[in-house]
């Protein structure tokens, strides 16, 4: 088993591209696709049509955006040009294959994918933002968060920083990291900030082997440029510097 794991493209078509290109040279059996493909002032629906014309076995999960595209209200679209063009983008067959993602995933006993953690798409599992910037939480609140989740691979993404734990059950953690957004502030939960300090789109190749599991994060360049007029043709600049710079404080 040698999984290709993405997540967080958030419509960066042109970093999802190359990420792409790079997956096909490493003879994987699977792409995993942890969610938030959709939500961002670039390329939606380029987004949707590389993922359907990608070659590999593909098995996909919705993430918290992806879930706040198809639910959000009248009011919150007429108040997001961004949101108003993203739905715009995907109206028909790309809506639906969207609603049609499950949360979260078994893929078999060892396999176990989530967006967030377990049960909840808006939890950080291995982050505590809580200080305003992300920091490891102890072993035993991650397994608490775990809910009982016992796959020896647990793959989540979320907080789109590339991360690797080992728990004190034995269980690995995989973040891949962000395809497409590798800084951006929020104010919820709490208000707080995610940087990577790159532009480079991440994921990570994941091989079971007789040691165990063999884990690589690949970081990516791709045509930024290309992606930050995007971004400023809906008057995003915070998004042109998050994804020029990887800090989030860089507009």
């Amino acid at each position: 088993m040698k999984l290709a794991v993405i997540s967080d493209v958030h419509a960066n078509a042109f970093a999802l591209e190359a990420v792409l290109a790079d997956i096909t040279k490493r003879s994987v059996t699977t792409l995993v696709n942890l969610g938030d493909i959709f939500y961002g002032p670039i390329a939606p629906r380029k987004t949707y049509d590389l993922l359907m014309d990608f070659e590999e076995d593909v098995v996909t999960i919705c993430g918290n955006q992806d879930r706040q595209i198809y639910e959000a209200t009248v009011a919150e679209i007429a108040a997001n040009p961004t949101m108003a063009m993203v739905i715009e983008a995907l109206h028909g067959e790309p809506m639906e294959w969207m609603c049609s993602l499950p949360p979260e995933l078994q893929i078999n006993n060892d396999v176990y994918l989530c967006h967030g953690a377990p049960g909840n798409d808006l939890s950080y599992l291995l982050e505590d933002i809580h200080s305003g910037h992300p920091v490891i939480r102890a072993d035993e609140e991650i397994q608490h968060l775990l809910q009982g989740q016992d796959a020896s691979l647990i793959l989540c993404g979320h907080s789109h920083l590339p991360k690797i734990v080992t728990l004190g059950s034995g269980q690995l953690i995989v973040n891949p990291g962000s395809v497409g957004l590798p800084a951006y502030a929020d104010d919820l939960p709490v208000p707080h900030s995610i940087e990577n300090y790159s532009s480079h789109a991440s994921y990570a190749v994941v091989e079971k082997t007789d040691d165990g599991w063999l884990v690589e994060h690949c970081s990516v360049p791709y045509d930024v440029a290309a992606a930050v007029r995007l971004c400023h043709g809906l008057r995003r600049s915070d998004w042109a510097g998050f994804i020029t710079s990887g800090r989030a404080g860089s507009l």
